[in-house]
C-alpha cells in the first residue's frame, strides 16, 4: 500500500466515522435544536474529509480540484442550511418573530 493510498483511506475513514456518529446521534435525539447540533459536524467535517480523501486518492489533476471545490461548497452550504433551518424552527415555535431581522 502506498503512502498516498494510506492517507486517502485514513481521511475517508475519518469522514465516514463522523457521518455515522452524526447519524446515530440524530436517531437518539428528539429535539429539533439537538438534531441540528448533531447534523452540523457531518456537513462541516464529515463530507469534506471524505472528499479530501477521494482527492488524495485521485492524485493531482482536475478530478482532485473538483472534489476540493465540492468540499468547499458542502462546508458553506451545510452551515447556511443549518442556520436557516434553526431560524425557521425558532419562528415556528414562536421564539422569533417572522419578520425579525436576521
Amino acid at each position: 500500500m502506498t503512502p498516498q493510498a494510506a492517507c486517502a483511506g485514513v481521511l475517508a475513514g475519518a469522514g465516514v466515522a463522523v457521518v455515522l456518529l452524526s447519524a446515530l446521534s440524530l436517531a437518539a435525539l428528539s429535539r429539533p435544536y439537538a438534531r441540528l447540533h448533531a447534523l452540523s459536524p457531518a456537513a462541516s467535517l464529515g463530507l469534506p474529509l471524505i472528499a479530501l480523501g477521494l482527492a488524495v486518492a485521485a492524485g493531482p489533476g482536475r478530478q482532485a480540484v473538483k472534489l476540493l471545490l465540492l468540499a468547499l461548497l458542502v462546508v458553506g452550504g451545510g452551515s447556511l442550511t443549518t442556520m436557516a433551518v434553526g431560524r425557521v424552527t425558532a419562528q415556528a415555535e414562536g421564539r422569533l418573530e417572522r419578520d425579525a431581522a436576521p
